[in-house]
């Protein structure tokens, strides 16, 4: 299955690389040549469908739990100051996406958008300190049950050009369904309350919509 920001790519590149293997057999005679330029074209064709691939997940849905919005890496769990919306601290999780991972945004929990914005900005590596304030984004609150809350930050690389927000205020956020796309790698930013109990490590591997990022606290009477 693959995601629907990427259908006229897919079919564009469906239609050039069969005119490419199709001239390339009729009108070279060099066989090495001949076969170099068809793997090429073909190579460049399954680079195009993986990029673009949308698996469907079964969600096990939760108020308990955050859940990771994208596939990738976790490279950031620090305690920061929020500048745009919360004006305070907040636990930052941030996931890197290489660009052989799935680029599909998934809302991480459900609840009432009530912030979306997009930002234009510059395009630093994605795993750039300053990234997350100074690159192209968007970013998107969720009015949660439990947490109370949540933000979350689509922000654009060195090769991500295009961000795709679903996200607008007042829409309702159902957890592990598609929020959005970034094209050709790039990161994602969670804020989450200070006293969220963080379930990932930095350098781990998550799935979107599978992996949970944070839990509720602990309660003292629950120990």
């Amino acid at each position: 299955m693959f995601h629907k920001e990427g259908q006229k790519l897919i079919l564009i590149s469906f239609f050039l690389v069969a005119i490419i293997v199709l001239a390339a057999h009729y009108y070279i005679d060099i066989n090495w040549l001949k076969l170099l330029i068809q793997i090429t074209a073909l190579v460049f064709l399954i680079i195009i469908l993986q990029f673009f691939r949308n698996p469907k997940r079964k969600v096990l849905k939760s108020f308990d739990e955050i859940l990771a919005p994208v596939d990738g890496k976790v490279v950031v769990i620090e305690e920061v100051e929020e500048k745009e919306y919360f004006k305070g601290k907040r636990i930052q999780v941030s996931i890197f996406m290489s660009p052989i991972n799935v680029h599909v945004t998934r809302y991480p929990a459900s609840g009432a958008i009530t912030y979306s914005k997009y930002h234009p900005g510059k395009f630093l590596v994605a795993w750039h300190p300053k990234a997350s304030e100074e690159n192209e984004r968007t970013t998107i609150v969720i009015k949660t049950p439990k947490f109370g809350e949540i933000l979350y930050r689509q922000i654009a690389g060195a090769l991500a050009k295009r961000i795709v927000n679903y996200a607008k205020v007042g829409d309702s956020a159902h957890q592990g369904e598609d929020a959005g796309f970034i094209k050709f790698g790039s990161r994602v930013d969670l804020f989450l309350p200070l006293d969220s109990a963080i379930s990932v490590k930095l350098n781990q591997k998550v799935i979107g919509a599978k992996t949970c990022i944070a839990s509720l606290p602990i309660k003292d009477e629950e120990r």
